[in-house]
This record gives C-alpha cells, sequence and structure tokens, in this order.
C-alpha cells in the first residue's frame, strides 16, 4: 500500500490519501505510515470476516459452534461497516477507491458500488478472495497479482500488474548481505536462516522451530520473527539469546516483527516462510530462497495454490504443514538440505525471481488515477 500512495504522489503530488482499514490492523497501518514519514488520514471501519476452514464441513462447524456465533457477530459488524462507510463516502465523495483486498474492503466496496464511486481492486493470491469476487462484478479496473491465466476475471476490465512493494526490496550483493548480518547483530561469515510467520506470527512454524532450533543452531545461526500476537509466548527461546554489552554474543535472535523486513530477508541465506502474496513478491524481488510452508487452513486454500505455482516452477521448497507438525525433522531437512547446496540455493532463487513483476506500483497507481479521470 505504501507503494502505491508513494507512487500516486509522484503523479499527483497534491492528492489527498486516506487510508481505511479494520480495527485489528489500525494500530500496524499507524506505525507502517509515521515511519514512512506519510501524511495519510487513517480510519477504522467495521467489518467482519466469514470464518470458512477447508477442512471442515457441515458436522464440524455444528461441533465447533463458537465459529458460527463469531460468524453470526462478523455479519452485523458487517452491515455496521457498510453504513458507516456509506456516510463517510456520502461526505467525501473520493474520486476513486483503491481495494486492496480482504474482508474489509467488502463493506466500503458495496458502499461504493452503490454510491457509483468507482474502485479498482487488486487480488494478490493465485486464487481470489469471497470479497473480490463479490466486488468484481462491478469494479471499473481488476488488477491481479499472478497472470491473468489464474484467474476467471474479463479481459478487458484485468491486468497483470504484479503486486506493489517497496523499493527498498531488491537483490543484495554478497559485501551488502554481510554488513546487513552484522547489522542484526551475527557474524557476517556464518549462514543465517530467517523464519517468519509475518507480522501477526504463525503459530506452526514457531513451535516447529520450537523443536528443531537446538539442532539447527549447531549447523548456522537462525533469526525468529516471532509475530505480535505469537511473541509472548515463545520467550522460552530467549535462553539462546545472548547479549552482553549491547552486542549479541549467540547465534540466535527472535524478535516480533520488523519495520524493515528488506534488511532481514537481505542477510539471511535461507528464508522459511508462509505462502502469503506478499511475503513471497517481496522474497521474490529480493531473489532469496524459500522453504515455504503454507497456510492449509485458510478458506480456499489460496496459500496451497500459491505455493504449488512455486513449486511447479521449481522457484521453492514447499513443505507441507500438517505432515510438518507431525515430523518437525521435514522442516530442519528441507532447510540443511539448502544450506549444504549453494548451487540448489542459486537455482531456486534464480526461478524465485522470475516471477517478480516490475513497476508493480507505478502501475497499479496509474490505473487508479486513470479510474478517477473516467469518472
Amino acid at each position: 500500500m505504501v507503494a502505491v500512495v508513494r507512487e500516486i504522489w509522484k503523479i499527483r503530488p497534491r492528492a489527498k490519501v486516506d487510508f481505511w482499514t479494520d480495527k485489528k490492523y489500525y494500530k500496524n497501518a499507524r506505525k507502517i505510515t509515521v515511519e514512512n514519514g506519510m501524511d495519510v488520514e487513517i480510519k477504522k471501519v467495521a467489518a467482519g470476516k466469514l470464518r470458512r476452514y477447508a477442512n471442515f464441513g457441515f458436522i464440524d462447524y455444528l461441533k465447533h459452534f463458537d465459529i458460527i456465533l463469531h460468524n453470526i457477530a462478523d455479519f452485523f459488524r458487517l452491515i455496521g461497516g457498510f453504513f458507516q462507510s456509506f456516510f463517510r463516502l456520502i461526505a467525501h465523495r473520493p474520486d476513486a477507491i483503491f481495494l486492496k483486498g480482504g474482508y474489509v474492503c467488502l463493506p466500503v466496496g458495496m458502499a461504493a458500488r452503490l454510491l457509483r464511486i468507482p474502485y479498482v481492486i487488486h487480488d494478490s493470491d493465485a486464487t481470489p478472495g469471497l470479497a473480490n469476487r463479490l466486488l468484481s462484478k462491478k469494479a471499473a479496473k481488476i488488477a491481479t497479482g499472478m497472470p491473468l491465466s489464474y484467474y476467471s476475471y474479463p479481459e478487458d476490465r484485468a491486468e497483470w500488474t504484479g503486486i506493489p512493494i517497496s523499493e527498498e526490496f531488491k537483490p543484495v550483493s554478497e559485501h551488502k548481505q554481510k554488513m546487513l548480518k552484522k547489522e542484526l547483530g551475527f557474524d557476517a561469515e556464518k549462514r543465517l536462516v530467517l523464519a517468519t510467520g509475518g507480522s501477526l506470527g504463525a503459530e506452526d512454524i514457531n513451535l516447529t522451530m520450537r523443536e528443531i532450533l537446538p539442532e539447527l543452531l549447531q549447523k548456522t545461526s537462525v533469526m525468529l520473527v516471532a509475530g505480535r500476537e505469537r511473541y509472548p509466548e515463545m520467550m522460552d527461546l530467549k535462553e539462546y539469546e545472548k547479549w552482553e554489552d549491547g552486542s549479541l554474543q549467540s547465534n540466535f535472535r527472535m524478535v516480533e516483527f520488523s519495520s524493515e523486513m528488506w534488511k532481514l530477508f537481505g542477510a539471511a541465506d535461507v528464508v522459511i516462510s508462509r505462502a502469503g502474496a506478499s511475503t513471497m513478491t517481496e522474497l521474490s524481488a529480493m531473489a532469496k530462497p524459500v522453504v515455504m510452508v503454507p497456510n492449509e487452513e485458510l478458506p480456499g486454500r489460496h496459500q496451497v495454490k500459491n505455493a504449488k505455482a512455486y513449486e511447479k516452477a521449481n522457484a521453492a521448497v514447499v513443505v507441507s504443514d500438517s505432515k510438518m507438525m507431525k515430523k518437525p525433522s521435514l522442516l530442519l531437512d528441507a532447510v540443511l538440505t539448502l544450506l549444504r547446496s549453494p548451487r540448489e540455493r542459486d537455482k531456486l532463487s534464480a526461478n524465485l525471481h522470475g516471477f517478480t513483476k516490475e513497476n508493480a506500483a507505478e502501475s497499479l497507481a496509474n490505473m487508479v488515477i486513470s479510474v478517477a479521470k473516467e469518472k
């Protein structure tokens, strides 16, 4: 989002930009915009998601009645978010709206449709989410993160733009990689494995890292991005992290999250990650070898489908989440195999970098501006 706003301001320096998000991501949004020096007004929107699980049948939902109750509550949040968005849009009447995807976009898009305010949607994953499938019918333009062959959108309104990321995400030289390792406190000459589940964290990756960490630390340095929601439950791993006079004395470090993930990715020799579209785009742009652990429980199994696309192109190593939880050594073996094979790391990196779509943020900015002009 930051990258697209920057590009809009390059083309239209006086453009006013508001950013709407739900309560859950409000603090993250404020932090990111402040750190990037962006004069953007951030507002909360009531929103609710439909909790659907790939491995659940009708009986499973009855057994977990709390899920049904959450869905009912979120339905009313969705209705509230619609009216909230409707009256805000009447008051401000924007020239165009950019909807990045996700359930928070649905009430805004529904209100925009009723008020005939043009909007652009963006699909990051190989499989469109429910919100975008509903909003695509009246979208002025549809941008996709993957080639159009992955989607069934009408070609006259759809365009493969790629996924916008900050300009900092780009390949680093060997010298720069060593400098970044030192900046993070690690031995510049030792290989580094970075494990991340995103800003909120991935419980299964964290728990598996807890199991394999002692053996992994015998072979390499390790950095774990535990996530803001999961960090407190992983504090026992701090026993592996030793500091003295402000300097890291061990080959392990754990953080909640970093607003400069490009530095962490740049320092790493191997990255363990979920298969979220934005993270994979950042890793693709930086040409990093990745061991991918897709979340298998998300609706539509979009991370699994993302992972299959990369695996088919020999652009990443994929480890099944469910199998990994039963046998943590699967993740350990995948990482150690890559660490032992520079040639395999180089091949994966090159193939993953081939998924990079240049100038995605610029393309999206131009799309949003063109829609505003056509209004």
